[in-house]
């Protein structure tokens, strides 16, 4: 049996309610804050994994036994049928982290498990690193940043690529969710004209949110820059293929923080060094990490970051302490506000 720590405050006896953290302690030092772990034990004892590395199934199956609320991360073992039989107590589960999908199982939601997640604190950074990759792909400001970097002042007169403003633009946006609503408010100061693609949002739900509905194609053929934010589903697995590359303008960008499998990277690695579109800039990727012999590093029309749009290292300290804040609101009666409803898990990144 695991041996793990708790919070000598609270004892068994005093019928207290109990929190099981499975997050590895390294990870837990960056996705937490001292006073958030302060108020989770003011209304808890909590249970911490006592290892330098994510539990196994089996040994969460251990200490899930008497916990009325568990907190994951990345890495976190699965809910499955055989750990939520020792889940005696199991109310609500709160992933301090994104999508839920890799965790949780049609048992969680069965068993009327409430599920809770970060994606709300995620979502404003990744639209921040969305709006600056727009930007250094209209103003190819990463490129002047290496030239500088070889002293090469000359660079800004040579150079081959033409450069754009934002202001007055048109954006489309495929997948309307919380990052693509928080990237909506960014966009307002430069007076874009913003296109929205998602099946499930209704044009009134768009047209609250200041933006219009638009097919696919007619989004991709009139946006001066076109940024993926939908969920990654069997129905949008290479959504953006060759068909679709070739229906955008030949000046427009690409830009992708949401999943990899959205797009299809050959067809893309094609469009690029045929210049069917000016070029393109991605955070996530089919295969992470992105393979050494992808073609993609040898473009020079492509800005390529290592999946690091979900959020600075201020902004990742805050996870924990939005479960917790709906820990609090849970087991104090109240709707938490991060709920993950069942009906919606399928659209969701």
């Amino acid at each position: 049996m695991l041996t793990f720590f708790r919070n000598k405050a609270m004892s068994r006896k005093d019928e207290k309610i109990r929190v099981l953290i499975t997050i590895p302690r390294a990870l837990y030092k960056k996705v937490s804050r001292v006073e958030d772990e302060e108020t989770l034990k003011s209304f808890s004892e909590c249970v911490f994994n006592p290892l330098d590395r994510n539990l196994t199934e089996e040994e969460l199956s251990q200490l899930i036994v008497d916990v009325d609320g568990c907190i994951t991360s990345w890495g976190s073992p699965r809910f499955t049928e055989a750990v939520l039989n020792n889940a005696n107590r199991l109310k609500i589960i709160g992933h301090a982290a994104g999508s839920v999908k890799p965790y949780v199982t049609d048992e969680v939601f069965k068993k009327g498990i409430v599920v809770v997640n970060a994606a709300s604190t995620i979502a404003k950074p990744v639209a921040e690193f969305t709006l600056a990759m727009i930007l250094n792909c209209l103003r190819g400001i990463p490129k002047y940043v290496e030239a500088m970097s070889r002293r090469a002042w000359s660079y800004r007169d040579q150079k081959s690529f033409t450069t754009y403003d934002l202001r007055g633009k048109t954006v489309g946006i495929i997948g309307f969710g919380a990052v693509a609503s928080e990237l909506v408010k960014l966009l307002k100061p430069f007076e874009v004209d913003v296109i929205v693609h998602d099946p499930y949002v209704e044009p009134s739900q768009a047209a609250a949110c200041g933006v219009r509905k638009a097919d696919l194609n007619g989004l991709l053929s009139r946006s001066d820059v076109v940024t993926l934010h939908a969920a990654s589903t069997p129905e949008t697995r290479h959504m953006i293929g060759e068909k679709e590359l070739r229906l955008m303008k030949p000046t427009a960008y690409l830009i992708n923080t949401s999943r990899g499998a959205l797009i299809d990277e050959n067809a893309l690695v094609k469009a690029l060094k045929e210049k069917w579109i000016a070029g393109a800039a991605l955070d996530v990727f089919e295969q992470e990490p992105l393979e050494t012999s992808s073609p993609l590093y040898d473009l020079e029309n492509v800005f390529l970051t290592p999946h690091v749009a979900g959020g600075s290292d201020e902004s990742m300290r805050n996870l924990f302490g939005t479960i917790v804040e709906d820990f609090k609101r849970f087991f104090s009666g109240e709707k938490p506000v991060n709920t993950v409803l069942y009906e919606r898990l399928k659209v969701l990144a």
